[in-house]
Parts: C-alpha cells; sequence; structure tokens
C-alpha cells in the first residue's frame, strides 16, 4: 500500500510565505505526477499546482506567479512554494500522488490527509 503525508502548513500574515511538503512511502513501483488540490469550507475543491513525469509544472490561475511546485524524485517528495499569500488561500491543502505499486498494478491516485493552511492579519 502506498501511503502520502503532507507538512508544513501554519498561520501567516498577508504577503507571507510558506513550504509545503509532500512524501510518498510504501510500495512503490513509480510515481507518474504528484500535486496539489486545496480545499476551503463552503468552496469548491480547487486544483492548485500538479506536474506529471517529464513534464513542465501546471497551475491554477490563481497561483501563477506565486506559487512554485517542485518534484524530488529521490525522496518521493513533492514541494509546494507558496509566496506572496493571501486571506483567499486560506484552505486545508491535500497534496496526491498518482502511483503504480508493481508495473503489472493499475494506476492510482493516493491522497493524503491535509495540512492546514492559514493567511491572516
Amino acid at each position: 500500500q502506498v501511503q502520502v503525508e503532507e507538512s508544513g502548513g501554519g498561520s501567516v500574515q498577508p504577503g507571507g510565505s510558506l513550504r509545503l511538503s509532500c512524501t510518498a512511502s510504501g510500495t512503490i513501483f513509480s510515481i507518474n505526477a504528484m500535486g496539489w488540490h486545496r480545499q476551503a469550507p463552503g468552496k469548491q475543491r480547487e486544483l492548485v499546482a500538479f506536474v506529471a513525469a517529464g513534464a513542465t509544472a501546471n497551475y491554477a490561475d490563481s497561483a501563477k506567479g506565486r506559487f512554485t511546485i517542485v518534484r524530488d524524485n529521490a525522496k518521493n517528495t513533492v514541494y509546494l512554494q507558496m509566496n506572496s499569500l493571501k486571506p483567499g488561500d486560506t484552505a486545508v491543502y491535500l497534496c496526491y500522488g498518482v502511483v503504480k505499486s508493481s508495473r503489472s498494478s493499475p494506476t492510482q491516485t493516493v491522497w493524503g490527509q491535509g495540512t492546514q493552511v492559514t493567511v491572516s492579519s
């Protein structure tokens, strides 16, 4: 089984920065993509950023120019560097990995439990 765990959330002032980390562990044959969604109460779940193997990163319009996603394949880890944070960025940030446990296994999407980001004065 594959597990995904996020860390790095917290409370910051507007204009501040946070770096979120996400690590996949367990029986992993390959990781085809990793990314981040966010969920705020009363709002629709939103794709923030993702990166697939051998491809450039993709970002939501609200994240472009402020957020950067970086993948460390050796550590099965992806980071989300968030700069110039706004109150509207407040949400639970959830990491996912698109993974295969073996060569013959089907691809599955595994989600972490989420980490809270709060941006307020």
